[in-house]
């Protein structure tokens, strides 16, 4: 057994970014200033976005993007139930309803298929989540949202990087909103990011996301700004900082470095763990792709062991390698059990999932021991908790 902890992530924070933060302590600009646009410019190159929005994180985008396109009572909004819960309560906290399609039972993404069958004359969107960096098939999903004049919200939280068919995510007539936390494939601390075509849709997210104010302060309060603005309508305290976009202007040039080290471990994995029966691996889909590997989860077959799924994560961790659980299904939490209740039985492969995922730690300055470490340590479990 190692002698030290494995966390399952961790962000890969160098000098470069370390010494970019301290300017911007220096400089002055803490909050939203220079670097902020700097980020914005670079990162809506990178994945071919028209316009991008940097925000505060990605559920500041989630919740914005229903605001600006009026989804509200009466409207519901088709998504997945394996997601982080922002990806729903966003639609609740707009007042809308979500309406959950089952999942595929290798990629863990919405099993497009289930789409036609969950929508209604009340369905005004459907938000796809490319799921631990796996693009979910988004042909399918645009051609039903010009079939049924549906808008698409891409919740890309795991997928900067991510590739569909050739074309980045972020790049597609949709919009599309990043995550940056730390465990993320790039991180700004905390902070996120909306990519559009729309050029309407990013100025009222703009606006929303700052007040409503029609001049940011680093636009007022520099050497050639004057400090007069104006409301433009109600808005929230949702921009992104100097200070994060400071790490993030240096995360982005990596990124496809630690996408390719996240890749050689996740194959390490599929090869060492091929053979294990009380494993199910993630499984990639048919359509050509790059996935970025934000996670890996394979699902633990429980109904070959003697302990559960939590059990197993305990044990994990008492061979010193981290785990983490990504997701437990939205519908399987208090208040969505009480408040949207899923009859029994209606999104089997999701149930499925929700007991039996964990995410295994991979992050780019894990070591081929690291990796090493974790297989020994679930082949070790696995081995002693048979049936």
């Amino acid at each position: 057994m190692r002698s030290t902890f494995l966390p399952f992530s961790a962000p890969t924070i160098d000098d470069a970014e370390i010494n970019e933060v301290v300017d911007s302590l220096k400089s002055g600009w803490i909050t939203t200033g220079p670097k902020v646009k700097r980020f914005e410019e670079e990162f809506k190159t990178y994945v071919g976005a028209p316009f991008a929005v940097p925000l505060s994180s990605a559920t500041a985008g989630q919740h914005l993007v229903m605001l600006a396109l009026k989804i509200g009572a009466g409207d519901e909004v088709i998504t997945t139930p394996m997601t982080f819960a922002s990806t729903v309560s966003t639609i609740v906290l707009a007042g809308a309803t979500p309406v959950l399609v089952d999942i595929d039972s290798g990629t863990l993404n919405m099993d497009v298929t289930k789409i036609r069958e969950k929508i209604t004359p009340r369905t005004k969107a459907v938000v796809p989540v490319h799921f631990a960096g796996q693009p979910c098939d988004l042909d399918p999903i645009f051609a039903l949202a010009r079939e049924f004049k549906l808008i698409v919200i891409e919740d890309a939280a795991h997928a900067a990087g991510t590739e569909y068919k050739g074309r980045r995510i972020g790049s597609f007539d949709s919009t599309s909103i990043f995550s940056f936390h730390p465990n993320k494939n790039m991180t700004t601390g905390e902070g996120g990011m909306l990519c559009t075509p729309d050029e309407e849709l990013a100025e009222q997210i703009s606006l929303l996301k700052f007040h409503g104010m029609n001049r940011e302060a680093w636009k007022r309060f520099a050497a050639s700004g004057t400090p007069g603005y104006d409301i433009m309508l109600p808005g929230f305290k949702y921009n992104m900082m100097d200070i994060q976009a400071a790490i993030g202007i240096h995360q982005l040039p990596r990124l496809d470095g630690f996408i390719r080290r996240r890749t050689e471990i996740a194959e390490f994995y599929n090869r060492e763990l091929a053979d294990v029966a009380e494993l199910a691996l993630p499984t990639l889909a048919h359509y050509q792709q790059r996935h970025a590997w934000h996670l890996y989860t394979p699902l633990v077959r429980i109904e070959k062991l003697a302990i559960d799924r939590d059990q197993f994560m305990a044990e994990l961790k008492g061979h010193n390698i981290g785990s983490g659980l990504h997701y437990k299904a939205i519908h399987h939490h208090a208040w969505y059990r009480e408040h949207l209740p899923v009859p029994p039985g209606t999104l089997p492969h999701a149930d499925y999932a929700s007991d039996r995922i964990l995410s295994l730690p991979l992050f780019p300055k894990m070591t081929d021991e690291d990796a090493a470490d974790v297989v020994e340590a679930v082949k070790d479990v696995i081995i002693q908790n048979r049936k």
